[in-house]
């Protein structure tokens, strides 16, 4: 499912959990049952079949656009952006919420997608974040230290105010509104957040709303920087 760019191995692994996927007519539910070419395969009814051609895209995501494939609240998703430019099926690299922007990356490979996405590869992902009151003192120390939030442990690779309401924060993990919910602990409010770089990829000139795609180096050098940090 993941060579036909349904999903990344993680996430086919709930589809098919789900009940949602059929060899040659009969529902399968165990992740990793083998198929062969003659198998007829199909997703919520509809048959897939491997790509011909893989991708790999850096979009710069506009805020008001959801990383999902499928909204049940019916607002707009970044992968809208890419649909005039290419036919294949393409899926979000991670994420990145609403109202956040900045670098997101886009796939039709879920090998690509999933050694990226592993907590294991700490790939570097950085972001500016400008808010609307002067920065704690403390923020920037205490971020690198670590802080808990309603139970939850939050540590960045790097944090530095650039000035009082300006901050460039590196992580490697990322976990769900990280860089959100700490600065809400803090009653700092946020006034834009963007990620500006994905590993060794930058947004360079790419204003909001444009996407290119990435080069061989580019998606050989993601691999190596995942495989740098393997365990």
């Amino acid at each position: 499912m993941a060579l036909c760019s349904v999903a990344s191995r993680r996430a086919s692994e709930e589809i098919i959990s789900e009940g949602r996927v059929s060899v040659n007519g009969e529902v399968v539910t165990v992740p990793g049952t083998k198929v062969s070419s003659q198998d007829v395969v199909c997703v919520d009814g509809k048959k897939i079949q491997f790509e011909s051609q893989k991708r790999y895209i850096l979009l710069n995501k506009p805020s008001g656009y959801v990383c999902s494939n499928a909204d049940e609240k019916g607002r707009s998703q970044a992968s809208d952006i890419l649909k005039e430019a290419f036919t294949e099926r393409l899926y979000n690299v991670g994420r990145l919420d609403m109202f956040s922007e900045g670098a997101i990356l886009f796939t039709n490979d879920g090998d690509f997608a999933s050694r990226l996405s592993h907590p294991s590869a700490e790939l570097e992902k950085e972001y500016i974040v400008d808010t609307y009151k002067p920065l704690p003192r403390n923020l920037a120390e205490d971020f690198t230290h670590g802080v808990r939030v309603e139970g939850i442990f939050y540590r960045c690779k790097i944090c530095e105010e650039l000035n009082s309401r300006r901050m460039r924060i590196v992580l490697i993990e990322g976990k769900n509104r990280e860089i959100r919910r700490v600065f809400e602990s803090y009653e700092v409010p946020i006034k834009r957040l963007e990620r500006i770089r994905i590993g060794n990829v930058g947004l360079g000139k790419l204003k909001s709303g444009e996407f290119r795609e990435l080069s061989k180096s580019e998606v050989e050098s993601l691999l190596r920087l995942c495989k740098q940090n393997e365990y």
